[in-house]
């Protein structure tokens, strides 16, 4: 007891301490200077500059939201436009010392600069030559984490997720004028997390949401601590209660849960369109978790040798807390009655289940024909089965009792892509914003495979059908059947044994059967385009002498006509610098060297950054003219949904990170 005492006195203490001298002096975190652009001294711009600061320190002393912009000078290019956002725990006079603070530092640590931001534990000030006026901007992007690595990691990303998800919702509704919202959750008994997500209030809902998205997206994994700072929105969390719950707004209740997902397809029947419909396909890779799970379960064999475990402890923990009851299966899925059926693959059923609690889940029954994996692939199963991104479908564990081995996965309502994309009536579904919303989405959870995740992973069959989108069409990247799993410092493989979808295929792999990183960038740039058009890969336009998809835009955008290949579908939604900024970067994706294809990390900052001069791309892939031949492989072969398994014969980034000394 009397230890407690001690140790509740030593965290009181050390809380006391922290805020005496967060009121006292703002907490320096992190500034940029992202144009290179420089202002000459005693100039109209720094005069307009010095009385822009002035009147933001002066709005924040008298501001009650912890918010204001502003304007100084009368004609461009010598206008300031500027803007603060104070913590939306904090009282005017925090806010207010804090900006007066970043009104004097920013100019010494980006001096001349015509655009700066600098960001406190409290505060975020910034300026701009450009008007910084509700627009949501992801970039300049820092990343700050603890050094200290969370018990669990598994269970506390999950509880993470979920609150940041739920803090997130809150923040960009944006109740009682502010754009902000925070939250505990229990981790353990003993321990809570707090998280603190804010916009500043001049974006709207929909820009507020992405921003935060963005963020969260950045955060470490398994750190005990984090944070993303952008201009225009910050993502926290902490094991420690670092805001002042008391004095945020009180969030109004939260939305109703969403109408029931709609039936996908004839309950009972068999066919392409409802396997293609589901959460998840049937695939091989499942074959190899469940079976690594079963010799993992059954031999007993110690974790500490997978790749990436902390320790064998932690792992067998991690196993165990995955595994289902099949009873409680059974219940779910009605004894897997054939009304809740939603297709059949090559490994078996899948069926569609709601569990006690009301999570919705896909459970796919393998057939009991199923063969064993190889055991050099049980590292790696454990691995893929661990993975979790918002952009990746999530595998919730698994059941092996008696004969029955049972994978289950989180249920995606919204079918897949390819089933809005290219229909005529659904397609007018996806307005332009959704269609940026999802290549974006695609691009994040790509660009976790390749970079993010423990290890590299190599999709090896991104396609269309192959994108599920959830109940907000948040697009989810399934089917790791072919995937394949690169050590850290490895940059390419080959195999005989080619799989995957022609007209998705890199030149390098269909043809020689090496892949890599840029294999799936070139995939992905078929599939950006694809999104872009609203036509398949395999669209043959006969008005221009015979061409398919790729060499049809790339004479388009070769004659300066780039806008004839837009779908018509969008044509009142669209915007005109977005849409050729992405087909800019899907022609550079699908470039026939792969030295030269941007990798993903690449992609999602071209995506997300306005200020970013994009390379020349060079002829693509593939280049198909059906009367002047030129053809690597069969105009034939080049069908979207035409799937092999045959034998063959043989940029920096804005984005900065942090990692902070342990709390």
């Amino acid at each position: 007891m009397k230890s407690c005492f001690a140790v509740s006195l030593s965290l009181s203490f050390f809380f006391i301490i922290r805020i005496f001298i967060t009121e006292a002096t703002p907490n320096y975190l992190f500034h940029a200077c992202p144009n290179t652009t420089l202002f000459t001294p005693n100039s109209t711009y720094q005069s307009n500059l010095d009385a822009l600061l002035s009147s933001l320190a002066f709005a924040a002393s008298k501001s009650t939201n912890g918010f204001a912009n502003a304007t100084a000078g009368q004609n461009p290019p010598d206008q300031v436009y500027g803007l603060f956002l104070c913590r939306g725990d904090l009282n005017t006079t925090t806010c207010s010392d804090c900006v007066a603070t970043g009104k004097q530092e920013i100019l010494k640590r980006c001096p001349n600069q015509q655009v700066s931001v600098i960001w406190y534990d409290e505060c975020m000030l910034r300026y701009s030559n450009q008007s910084t006026f509700s627009v949501m901007e992801r970039e300049p992007l820092h990343v700050m984490s603890n050094t200290e690595n969370a018990n669990d990691s598994t269970r506390f990303m999950e509880v993470l997720l979920e609150t940041l998800g739920d803090v997130i919702k809150k923040a960009f509704a944006g109740w009682s004028g502010k754009k902000v919202a925070a939250a505990e959750a229990n981790f353990t008994s003993l321990q809570k997390l707090y998280a603190f997500a804010q916009c500043t209030p001049d974006l709207t809902a929909w820009d507020c949401n992405k921003c935060l998205q963005n963020a969260n997206g950045y955060l470490v994994e398994g750190k005990q601590g984090g944070r993303t700072l952008t201009p225009s929105c910050i993502v926290m969390y902490e094991s420690y209660p670092f805001y002042n719950a008391s004095a945020l707004p009180v969030s109004a209740p939260p939305p109703p849960p969403p109408p029931p997902a709609p039936v996908i397809g004839p309950k009972g029947k068999s066919n392409k369109s409802t396997v293609t419909a589901i959460a998840i396909t049937v695939s091989i890779g499942d074959v190899l978790v469940l079976l690594f799970l079963t010799c993992f379960l059954l031999r007993g064999k110690k974790t500490d040798e997978v790749v990436g475990g902390n320790s064998g402890a932690n792992e067998l923990t991690t196993v165990e807390s995955l595994q289902f009851d099949l009873a409680t299966i059974q219940v779910a899925t009605n004894d897997f009655s054939s009304k809740n059926k939603l297709g059949e693959g090559g490994f078996g059923e899948v069926f569609q289940g709601r569990l006690l609690d009301g999570q919705q889940i896909a459970v796919k029954r393998l057939s009991r024909s199923s063969r064993q994996g190889d055991e050099e692939f049980k590292n790696e199963v454990l691995l893929v089965a661990k993975l979790q991104h918002r952009n990746l479908v999530r595998l919730l564990g698994f059941c092996l009792e008696g004969e029955e081995k049972l994978l289950v996965y989180e249920f995606v309502p919204n079918k897949s892509l390819d089933y809005f994309l290219f229909d005529p009536q659904k397609g007018g579904q996806l307005n332009w914003s959704l269609r940026y919303k999802i290549i974006y989405g695609i691009a994040r959870g790509m660009l976790y495979l390749h970079e993010d995740s423990r290890l590299r992973i190599i999709h090896r069959d991104l396609k269309c059908s192959n994108i599920l989108l959830d109940s907000e069409m948040n697009p989810k990247i399934s089917d790791f059947g072919m995937a394949r799993i690169f050590g850290v410092n490895q940059t390419q493989a080959s195999t005989t044994k080619i799989m995957g979808t022609f007209g998705y295929m890199s030149p390098e792999y269909a043809m020689h059967g090496e892949f890599s990183v840029k294999s799936d960038v070139y995939s992905f740039g078929i599939l950006l385009i694809e999104i872009i058009c609203g036509k398949k890969n395999n669209f043959y336009h006969q008005l221009d002498g015979g061409e398919y998809l790729a060499s049809y835009i790339w004479n388009k955008w070769r004659d300066g006509t780039p806008l004839k290949v837009l779908d018509p579908a969008i044509m009142d939604s669209y915007s005109r610098d977005e849409f050729l900024r992405c087909l800019h970067i899907g022609l550079l994706c699908i470039q026939e060297d792969p030295a030269i294809r941007p990798i993903m990390a690449t992609v999602v900052h071209m995506l997300s950054s306005n200020y970013l001069n994009l390379s020349s791309p060079r002829r693509p892939a593939f280049f198909i003219r059906s009367r002047l031949g030129g053809l690597s492989i069969p105009m034939k072969e080049l069908g979207s949904n035409q799937s092999t398994g045959r034998n063959m014969p043989l940029s920096t980034n804005d984005m900065s990170v942090t990692e902070l000394y342990p709390r």
